[in-house]
């Protein structure tokens, strides 16, 4: 198991942190070889300049700028995303991630023909864990449409193996949070991270190829 873990907040002492911590102790006991990317810490800049715009169809060209980003998806068979939820969505700086790093001929093949979509291009890529806090309620969050969780559950998803493996945990009305719900749901993002690591895999499938 080869687990990329995607962890976005800008402070260490957050919450947010703790479980990143949870997250990577669950996924050592289990075995598994870890690559952290701390988008704060390792001051990566979520702004696609004007130049990768004007190159973002030009593989393999469009990674370069990103290169160490696309090696480590290229390596991983799991993903994993930890990160608060502000304003019912993805912080700037992961949206930024996704931005710059999740490009044609490296998340997904652009289509050849007129009327075609885009192909997952992701695929040898076989579990994804989504672990957030919310300063709303769940039935608030949920109304809106929860954009943020759509975005990576059911965006991203789509882009991996056909039967990938999914987890998302959550912690509602964080901003009114106590020690108790705060340890609750380091356990359940530690029983999530261990159901996700000893769940079966579906079969990955090699990258599609362009040429």
């Amino acid at each position: 198991m080869r687990a990329l873990v995607v962890y976005c907040h800008p402070r260490p002492e957050s919450f947010t942190a703790a479980v990143r911590d949870v997250v990577t102790a669950r996924l050592k006991a289990a075995g598994a070889e870890i690559r952290l990317h701390d988008l704060y810490a390792d001051g990566f800049a979520p702004v696609m300049t004007g130049d990768e715009h004007a190159g973002y169809e030009t593989c393999p060209d469009n990674r370069a700028p990103v290169e160490a980003e696309c090696s480590d998806l290229d390596w991983c068979d799991t993903l994993i995303f930890v990160y608060p939820t502000w304003w019912y969505g993805l912080p700037a700086m992961l949206k930024g991630w996704l931005d710059r790093v999740l490009l044609p001929d490296v998340a997904f093949v652009m289509p050849r023909a007129a009327g075609e979509s885009i192909r997952p291009g992701l695929q040898h890529i076989t579990r994804l864990g989504v672990f957030t806090t919310c300063g709303a309620s769940r039935w608030l969050t949920m109304w809106i449409g929860a954009p943020g969780r759509r975005t990576l559950t059911r965006g991203v998803r789509l882009l991996l193996a056909p039967r990938a493996r999914t987890a998302f945990a959550a912690h509602y009305l964080m901003d009114s949070s106590t020690p108790e719900s705060r340890a609750r749901h380091l356990d359940q993002v530690a029983r999530s991270v261990d159901r996700l690591a000893a769940a079966p895999a579906p079969k990955p499938r090699l990258k599609e190829s362009t040429a």
